[in-house]
């Protein structure tokens, strides 16, 4: 039983690592699209940039909510 829980564990473990860095790469790729928005069409408002990064983080967040229930 011990062994099946310490598996489980570094399943756990391995998915919120592979989380922590989509929600990274989702989010600064995000951040990215809506600076390249905001410098060339929208006259460097500063809300592209959030758009997109919150756009990107909630992509991330959907994946990582599948994959982690995808354990159950």
């Amino acid at each position: 039983m011990s062994s099946h829980n310490n598996i489980i564990d570094e399943q756990i473990g391995k998915k919120l690592d592979h989380c922590v860095s989509d929600i990274l790469m989702k989010g600064c790729g995000g951040a990215i699209v809506g600076c390249a928005v905001s410098l060339t069409i929208l006259k460097r408002r500063a809300w592209p940039v959030w758009l997109g990064a919150g756009f990107g983080i909630g992509v991330a967040y959907r994946t990582c909510e599948r994959d982690i229930n995808s354990l159950k």
